[in-house]
């Protein structure tokens, strides 16, 4: 009998390999200890907080190293099968690669914008909301189960809305916050509904299960199934920012603290499209038929949207250039998706799946880098207009010529290599899987957005109008746009290693 006892308890009794679920849990332990810290540390050093949370978040990215010498696994089925919750692959690795630094460098924005704060922002809570988030933003990618996808992108998103209304009796913040807050509830409603349904037609929550069974599912399920499949992808593509579910991006980017849009506009989709690679090309295959076209449309319309708002932006208008970066971060999301639309008709869906990869990581450096430089210039231009930047170059010669390098790369224009070899990446990826219209769609789009980018840079560069405060940059500012101006410029040296390094593995 005590010999069964036994047998029964090592049936049901996992051993969790630490080593794998290490990054993300030891961003989550940082901020735990930061919440705890602020409790005892006094007003006047409440700055070793904010430095606590860039080595925390350094230190969970360098945890990532000793994880490439092969695929680990964790939370497994027992009974010797291969199924997981959590697995640390090449795909997962990338992922949390681009989410902890993208964190790590909003993390170092936010050390000089809270001490421009002079205490209006409490620091214990902001640093543990963003460690909070980047944690369940780390845990994502490593999902290999619906529940813990979900439980993985409301641990991501939960702490973010707090980050945006985090300006106590700023009503503009409160607004965002809101705005943010109903739209990402909706989207977990939907999906949630969208699981259950899945659920009941399969048996099971584990990704790869699910493709399994979805593809022989009892007849008088398969409307069941169909109906969970579009509406899991339905959540998602709220949290993608995707057109027609993009509605609170510009609100939230301009009332949240400008490190947290810089988070949002990065970390946030990240989340997304990593949720969605997963529920589409490893839970879904067998229905691409059914999300290929609707997230071809949803490209081809993000990408439309995105441009041509960010196109109609005024240069004088309060917080234009924050509203600017917003609308474009919604026009880079559609050639985001293009790529996982072109995996539904590819021979190689893995390729393509890298494209996308690739280009988030090209997206993260100079987007994170033109959000720094604009942190830069709202020290002293508050309203943080674009035509505020007029002669940047003349008055700060350094964040002229990088801010104009990473609006060259987002155009996809020389110097800014990298930004052409990943708009490249995608193109291709979509003729190869015969989406030529969506193609033809991508091109007229670079040509928009080549307008507002390209009238950006040429105001960096005239005359100045009237006398130039200058002020000296905060040491951890100029890290922040140190780092991602040498990533850019290092990529596009070599842009071939963004691809290299994007090989999911994922398959």
């Amino acid at each position: 009998m005590s010999a069964l006892a036994q047998s029964t308890a090592q049936s049901v009794v996992q051993s969790v390999d630490w080593l794998a679920i290490a990054p993300p849990t030891l961003a989550a332990v940082v901020g735990l200890a930061v919440l705890v810290a602020d409790l005892f540390i006094g007003g006047n050093k409440k700055a070793v907080l904010g430095w606590t949370s860039v080595a925390g978040l350094a230190a969970s990215a360098l945890l990532l190293l000793p994880l490439l010498d092969g695929d680990r696994a964790t939370f497994c089925l027992t009974g010797g099968t291969d199924v997981c919750s959590y697995t640390a692959d090449r795909f997962t690795l990338v992922i949390q690669f681009l989410v902890l630094g993208g964190a790590l460098l909003a993390a170092l924005l936010s050390v000089t914008a809270l001490k421009d704060a002079d205490r209006g922002l409490p620091e214990g809570e902001y640093w543990f909301l963003l460690l909070s988030s980047a944690a369940g933003a780390a845990l994502l990618p490593a999902s290999r189960d619906l529940a813990t996808l979900i439980v993985a992108l409301e641990v991501a998103s939960l702490p973010a809305f707090a980050l945006v209304g985090i300006r106590h009796g700023d009503r503009k913040s409160s607004e965002a916050a809101l705005k943010f807050f109903l739209s990402s509830v909706t989207a977990t409603a939907v999906s949630l509904m969208g699981i259950s349904f899945v659920y009941a037609s399969t048996g099971t929550l584990y990704l790869t299960e699910i493709a399994d069974r979805i593809q022989d599912v009892d007849p008088q399920l398969h409307t069941l199934a169909q109906a969970g499949v579009v509406l899991t992808l339905i959540g998602f593509a709220f949290k993608t920012a995707a057109v027609p579910f993009h509605f609170w991006v510009p609100d939230t980017y301009v009332g949240a603290p400008l490190p947290i849009a810089a988070y949002l506009s990065v970390v946030g989709k990240a989340v997304g499209f990593s949720g969605l690679i997963l529920v589409t090309v490893v839970a879904f295959p067998s229905y691409a038929d059914v999300w290929g076209p609707a997230l071809a449309a949803l490209a081809a319309l993000t990408m439309t949207v995105g441009n041509v708002g960010a196109l109609r932006q005024q240069a004088t208008r309060a917080y234009s250039a924050v509203r600017l970066l917003a609308w474009s971060s919604v026009g880079q999301a559609g050639y985001l998706l293009v790529p996982i639309a072109a995996a539904a008709y590819s021979d190689d869906p893995q390729k393509a799946i890298g494209s996308t990869v690739a280009y988030a990581l090209m997206y993260a450096a100079v987007n994170l880098g033109a959000f720094a430089v604009a942190a830069l210039v709202a020290r002293t231009k508050p309203l943080n207009r674009v035509s505020d930047y007029r002669g940047l170059y003349a008055t700060r010669p350094l964040a002229g010529l990088v801010l104009g390098f990473f609006l060259l790369c987002l155009a996809g224009l020389p110097p800014g290599i990298i930004g052409l070899f990943a708009k490249v990446t995608v193109f291709s990826a979509a003729v190869d899987a015969g989406l030529g219209w969506l193609a033809v769609i991508m091109a007229v789009n670079v040509v928009i957005a080549l307008f507002y980018y390209l009238q950006w840079t040429a105001l960096l560069f005239r005359t100045p109008e009237g006398a130039e405060e200058r002020h000296r940059a905060p040491a951890p500012l100029t890290a922040a746009i140190a780092l991602t101006a040498v990533l850019g410029i290092a990529l596009s040296g070599a842009p071939q290693l963004v691809l290299r390094f994007a090989d999911t593995g994922l398959f």
